[in-house]
């Protein structure tokens, strides 16, 4: 896999310049971005899957619906169009979806700054197996319920359901 080259952030979200993901992670900074997006089905579950074995973070832990960096140069908007089609084969000028909110590391301990996304879909999506392995539709309590008997997940997604979902536990 190609080193990714990502916009460096300051504390108001404004490009100050750009770094390999590789240095960013070697540095422990958190001050790039990402987005995030959560697929919902009518029955009010979430499509969350399991990361595959390869991936250098959190490999085999549940993931939210979809995830990525935003690349140097990108919008949050052009990297979750991008991030869609390559991690599940979904084009986003086809589908409605919808802002959820913007994190922060200092305002929300996030692990970078993110802004966050929904999609309404009953049907699974053709995931992209070097992503993902497996998944499960899940209402937030059950994901939460999971995470609390050992499974394991990327360290944001439990503060992403608590934040976005909370209404619902």
């Amino acid at each position: 896999m190609n080193d990714e080259l990502l916009d460096l952030v300051n504390d108001n979200d404004i490009v100050i310049g750009c770094a390999f993901r590789s240095d960013v992670y070697a540095n422990k900074k958190n001050n790039f971005r990402v987005v995030n997006l959560f697929i919902e089905n009518s029955a009010g579950q979430l499509w969350i899957p399991r990361r595959s074995a390869v991936k250098k973070i959190y490999p085999l832990g549940l993931d939210a619906s979809m995830g990525g960096h935003v690349a140097c140069g990108e919008t949050y908007t052009q990297a979750l169009a991008r991030e869609l089609k390559e991690e599940l084969n979904i084009d986003l000028t086809m589908v409605a979806y919808h802002f959820l909110g913007h994190l922060t590391p200092h305002q929300h301990e996030t692990s970078a700054f993110m802004q966050v996304f929904k999609i309404f879909q009953d049907t699974a999506p053709h995931f992209n197996s070097n992503d993902f392995v497996e998944y499960y539709w899940l209402s937030p309590q059950e994901l939460l319920a999971r995470l609390n008997n050992g499974d394991t997940a990327k360290s944001d997604l439990p503060k992403l359901i608590q934040h976005f979902y909370s209404m619902r536990l």
